[in-house]
C-alpha cells in the first residue's frame, strides 16, 4: 500500500543527509523530511510523491534523537530554525558531518582515497563575522522587526536580540537601528507590493582588528514626511557610534536598493560617516574587506581551511598556480609567498579590486589577478599553470570550465567546497577526464548549523 499526500504519518528518522534531509523509514517506504535529525520518531504529512520517491513536511518531533544531548544554546532556537545542530554536541556535529560528506562522495563512485576527518573551528560560538538582518514583521501588521526569518516563513520576520553566531555587538547595533526605525515609524519594503523603505541590516567585523561595518539597506521611498532623510541618517549615526562595543565601527554607509529580488545589492551607495572598508589578518596576511567583497565569514576558521589547502597544495616554488573563483584573493597570496607566479580569476569587480589593493597592500608582486567568468576568462591566459585551486560557488563548476581546466594536464589539483552534492557531480567529471581523488579534508566554518566546507586534492592519472 503506498503513502497518499496530505495524509499524517509517522516514522523513525534512519539517517539525515547532507543539507538536513532526514531519511525516515514509513510502511516500508524512505521518506525525505527536510529537517529531521537521525534518531527522532517525528510526525510528517507526504507533500510529494514522484517515480517511487517522496517527501514529507515536518509536522512535529515525537521523540528525541539520542545525539540530542544538550539544550540549544540561543533563545531563538525554536522559532529561528537556523543553527539547526545546536541540540548535538560539538563532538557529534563533527562527525554528523564529516558522515554525511563521506557517504556523498563513495555513493558517486569515488574510492580508494584517504579521508582525513574533519577540522573543527576554533570557536564553536560568535564566529561569523558578516551577518544580514532583514526588516520585516513577525506577524501580518505587528511591530517592525529586525531578524531573520521565522522557520518554515518566507514573509515572518523574528526580531533577533541575542543571535549567538556572532560577537554580541552584532545584536547591540540590530537593537540600536531598529529602536530608531521604529521612533521614526519607518516601514519595511513589503516582499509582494515592493513599497516601503526598510530592507536589510548588513553589518561586517573582523575578527582580529574588531572594525565594524554598518550598512543600511532601503528603497529609495523615503516615508517619514516629518524628517529629513539626512537628518535621520546623522541622528542614527550619532546612536551607533557612541554604542559601547567590544570592537568599533569604523564606517556606516546607506546603500539604496530597488531591485525587487530579496538580496542584499546597491543601486548607489553613500558613505554617512567614516569609511567602506576594514582590515582583517589572516594567516600572517592583512586583507582589506569592502561591502560586497567575498571573504570567508569565519575568520579563524579560514586560517583552519587555508592551512589545509596549503598542505594539499605541497611545493610551489619555481611554479605557476592558477587560482580560480580567487574572491578577494585570500588563498593566492597565502600561496604567492613560496611560488612562483600566482593568477587568481574571479568575476565580482569590486572582489578583485580588492585583491589587488590587497597583495600590494602585503608587498606581492608576484601575484595578478583577473576579473571574469573562468569559463571564457582562461582563453585568454597565456601562462600555463603547474598546479590550480578551485574554489567555486555553491553551484560547482561549468562542465565547459572543468573540461579547460582538465585539458591543462596539471599534476595536482586541489577543489574546496562548499556544497559537497555539487563537489560530488564535479569530481565524476575529474574522474572522466584523468583525475584520481587522493585526499579529503572537511573543515568545519559553520558550527551549529548544516553547513560544511570540503577540500579535495586530486592527482593526475592519464
Amino acid at each position: 500500500m503506498s503513502l497518499k499526500k496530505g495524509v499524517e504519518y509517522e516514522g523513525t528518522v534512519l539517517r539525515t543527509d547532507f543539507p538536513n534531509k532526514g531519511i525516515v523509514a514509513c510502511e516500508g517506504e524512505k521518506v525525505t523530511v527536510k529537517g529531521a535529525l537521525e534518531g527522532q520518531k517525528v510526525s510528517f504529512a507526504l507533500s510529494k510523491q514522484r517515480n517511487g520517491r517522496y517527501e514529507g513536511r515536518l509536522h512535529s518531533v515525537i521523540e528525541k534523537s539520542p545525539l540530542e544531548c544538550r539544550e540549544p544554546e540561543c533563545p531563538h532556537f525554536d522559532s529561528c530554525g537556523g543553527c539547526t545542530y545546536q541540540r548535538l554536541s560539538y563532538e557529534n556535529q563533527l562527525k554528523f558531518k564529516s558522515e554525511q560528506v563521506k557517504r556523498i562522495l563513495d555513493n558517486a563512485g569515488n574510492s580508494d582515497y584517504e579521508f582525513m576527518g574533519i577540522a573543527a573551528s576554533p570557536n564553536e560560538w560568535g564566529y561569523r563575522n558578516k551577518m544580514e538582518f532583514s526588516f520585516g514583521d513577525a506577524m501580518r501588521d505587528g511591530e517592525l522587526t529586525l531578524g531573520l526569518h521565522k522557520q518554515g516563513s518566507f514573509y515572518d520576520i523574528l526580531q533577533i536580540s541575542d543571535c549567538k553566531i556572532v560577537n554580541n555587538d552584532y545584536n547591540e547595533i540590530n537593537k540600536c537601528v531598529v529602536e530608531t526605525c521604529r521612533e521614526y515609524n519607518l516601514t519595511y519594503c513589503h516582499k509582494l507590493s515592493h513599497q516601503g523603505y526598510l530592507r536589510h541590516l548588513l553589518i561586517r567585523r573582523a575578527a582580529t582588528t574588531g572594525e565594524i561595518l554598518v550598512h543600511l539597506v532601503t528603497t529609495s521611498q523615503w516615508t517619514n514626511q516629518n524628517l529629513s532623510e539626512t537628518d535621520f541618517y546623522e541622528y542614527l549615526a550619532d546612536k551607533l557610534y557612541s554604542l559601547k562595543l567590544d570592537g568599533s565601527i569604523v564606517g556606516f554607509l546607506h546603500l539604496i536598493n530597488d531591485d525587487p529580488a530579496d538580496a542584499v545589492k546597491a543601486d548607489k551607495t553613500d558613505i554617512i560617516r567614516g569609511k567602506n572598508f576594514f582590515f582583517e589578518e589572516i594567516l600572517g596576511q592583512i586583507f582589506k574587506i569592502t561591502t560586497f567583497s567575498f571573504f570567508q565569514t569565519n575568520s579563524f576558521g579560514a586560517e583552519v581551511l587555508y592551512s589545509i589547502v596549503r598542505d594539499y597544495v605541497g611545493e610551489t616554488k619555481d611554479k605557476v598556480i592558477f587560482d580560480l573563483y580567487s574572491g578577494t584573493g585570500t588563498i593566492a597570496q597565502i600561496l604567492a609567498p613560496v611560488a612562483k607566479n600566482v593568477i587568481g580569476v574571479e568575476i565580482v569587480p569590486e572582489a578583485v579590486e580588492s585583491a589587488k589593493a590587497n597583495s600590494a597592500l602585503n608587498g606581492l608582486t608576484n601575484c595578478s589577478f583577473i576579473c571574469g567568468d573562468v569559463l571564457k576568462t582562461l582563453d585568454d591566459i597565456s601562462d600555463k599553470p603547474d598546479i590550480i585551486v578551485l574554489d567555486p560557488p555553491r553551484e560547482g563548476i561549468h562542465p565547459k570550465a572543468l573540461e579547460k581546466i582538465i585539458n591543462y594536464g596539471v599534476d595536482h589539483l586541489v577543489y574546496i567546497s562548499c556544497k559537497p552534492t555539487s563537489l560530488a557531480n564535479d569530481l565524476t567529471i575529474l574522474r572522466e577526464g584523468g583525475y584520481k581523488l587522493e585526499k579529503v579534508k572537511c573543515c568545519d566554518m559553520f558550527p551549529n548549523t548544516v553547513h560544511v566546507e570540503t577540500v579535495c586534492l586530486l592527482t593526475k592519472t592519464k
